[in-house]
């Protein structure tokens, strides 16, 4: 029986009187690669913040690997952890942005390597080693992709059209190794093609779910239907 790595009930967002996040239930098995589609103000973004806590939260539970992500029951309430307890989950799943913000006062190894030193710890020249590796394979990109994140959002939307088919082939390698990872992306041919499960989300909730070759060829809601119409999927 597959572990469940990723687990979240009943998550609920707001921002002021807006609901982003209407109770959403999902879980991740280890090995899956499950990708998030939807249009734009769907919550597929603020899901993934949410499960790295760059966003807080008003109800449910998110649990990684059987912890309690970003809070702690204290009886009736809950309470937000430790900012240093934070850190150390949020460099648990890693998430690779649509923009990588880079520092321009540092060279392009350097950019790559700080992560790996200072999040994950590693010697320098082991981080260098890793830097060099990915730099060669897909640029300044290289810097999410070096971290081994488990998030994506929207990773191939920063860049020069010629480095958008390198991303995507490094991420169908790290999924055909066997990491776990969860995808936001509009890359519709790329989430038919890597995903072993799709996530269409829809207003702020789960509208559909399931295997993505059935649910691209025979989408069981209009919805999805209409966005695929839209879409790069053809």
């Amino acid at each position: 029986m597959a572990k469940t790595i990723l687990d979240i009930q009943g998550l609920r967002k707001t921002y002021g009187i807006h609901e982003v996040l209407k109770g959403v239930d999902c879980a991740v098995e280890e090995g899956e690669v499950i990708s998030i589609i939807g249009s734009s103000g769907s919550g597929k973004t603020t899901l993934l913040r949410c499960i790295n806590m760059l966003e807080e939260f008003q109800g449910g539970t998110i649990s990684l690997d059987g912890e309690e992500i970003g809070y702690r029951a204290e009886g009736a309430t809950r309470r937000r952890k430790s900012e240093k307890e934070i850190a150390r989950q949020r460099a648990l799943t890693g998430m690779a942005f649509q923009q990588f913000n880079l520092f321009p006062h540092m060279s392009a190894a350097e950019n790559v390597m700080l992560g790996l030193v200072k999040v994950k710890k590693m010697a320098k020249p082991d981080a260098r080693a890793i830097a060099e590796k990915w730099l060669d394979r897909v640029g300044l990109s290289a810097r999410a992709i070096a971290m081994s994140p488990r998030l994506f959002d929207e990773v191939t939307s920063a860049l020069d059209p010629e480095l958008v088919g390198e991303v995507l082939q490094v991420i169908k390698g790290l999924a055909a190794d066997g990491m776990t990872m969860l995808l936001v992306t509009h890359e519709m041919r790329f989430a038919y093609d890597v995903s072993s499960r799709v996530i269409f989300m829809n207003q702020g909730i789960i509208c559909e779910e399931g295997d993505p070759k059935h649910m691209f060829l025979h989408p069981k809601t209009e919805r999805l239907a209409e966005f695929l119409k839209t879409s790069s999927f053809n």
